[in-house]
């Protein structure tokens, strides 16, 4: 017997600053004395959002996740070269490799399709120029993707331009999500509407970001050209994409059935590969601590039914 409830987990792509939604998610489960996963039906992320969807659909707890970035982050993104400036201009400024390492010491071999819940990760393919989803089976029509190792799925969500390296993937050329799904609520919205066919008043959303800061634009923005946007540029389209994609959720679904956790930080006082962690994670205990009783009220009293995957076998 099911409330007939369909409740989602959107988790933001935001690098290091993935550390804030794991440790949002570790004391929310210590504080409410509940298991997160258990709550939800569909996750999905984008990037850094990626890695802990996937962490979460096998099995690690948030604050396992958390100790992963507190234990490799600074590894990850730590560079070496003398003439890192100027490699940073033809190349991606830090190698794939220490991110690879970490992620196949708490991933393993373990396949996407192993996972527990169902999941949505976005990547994109510059090779296509389109979109690229990865989607555990919880669809019969979705035969390809369970197969891939859930190392490589995280590579290629993660593959931030300019930071990382693209990832290949039979031919396909992926890169970072966040190109155009940092904030992946609507996404999740629109494959548990559409594909999975779940009526919209049924749906609610949890989206966690990691964190925003507002900075002053220049009015130099205002006149165009390639100089003044070269800086901006990047980081106002994925600000846009997020906030819009907050919007439209909000259109389609009223405001007790979405709960958007994204605090203000102090502007430059976090970037996607250098963070103050204890800063993070005491922002992150403070933000859970007030949206606790929000969380508990739209969320807690749903447990979602055991997600049974659609493998080829299964079919005959």
């Amino acid at each position: 017997m099911t409330d007939g409830r369909f409740q989602i987990l959107s988790l933001d792509g935001g690098g290091l600053r993935g550390m804030f939604s794991a440790a949002v998610l570790a004391r929310l489960e210590e504080d409410l004395d509940v298991r997160i996963v258990d709550h939800f039906d569909l996750i999905a992320g984008t990037s850094t959002g990626g890695i802990i969807a996937l962490g979460l659909g096998l099995g690690m707890s948030p604050r396992q996740i958390l100790q992963f970035y507190t234990d490799h982050g600074p590894r990850i993104f730590r560079d070496r070269s003398r003439l890192r400036g100027v490699r940073h201009l033809l190349r991606a400024k830090y190698a794939s490799e220490p991110l690879r390492a970490a992620l196949t010491k708490v991933l393993g071999e373990r396949t996407f399709g192993e996972s527990t819940k169902r999941l949505l990760i976005t990547s994109y393919n510059i090779g296509a120029d389109d979109v690229y989803l990865f989607r555990t089976p919880h669809l019969p029509t979705l035969k390809r993707d369970w197969r891939e190792k859930a190392v490589d799925v995280a590579m290629a969500t993660a593959a931030a331009p300019t930071y990382l390296p693209g990832m290949s993937l039979d031919g396909a050329r992926l890169v970072d999500g966040g190109v155009w799904a940092n904030n992946p609520a609507m996404v999740a919205l629109t494959e548990a509407v559409g594909p999975l066919g779940q009526p919209l008043d049924a749906v609610r959303v949890f989206s966690l970001g990691t964190t925003i800061d507002l900075p002053r634009r220049s009015r130099r923005l205002d006149r165009g050209g390639l100089l003044p946007w070269a800086r901006d540029a990047v980081e106002v389209l994925i600000r846009a994409q997020s906030e819009s994609a907050t919007k439209q959720v909000g259109h389609f679904l009223s405001n007790d059935r979405v709960l958007r956790l994204n605090p203000t930080v102090p502007t430059g006082a976090l970037s996607l590969d250098k963070v103050d962690a204890d800063d993070l994670i005491g922002r992150a205990s403070h933000e859970s601590r007030v949206a606790s009783p929000s969380f508990t009220r739209c969320f807690a009293d749903h447990t979602a039914p055991a997600y049974v995957p659609y493998y080829p076998a299964q079919e005959d």
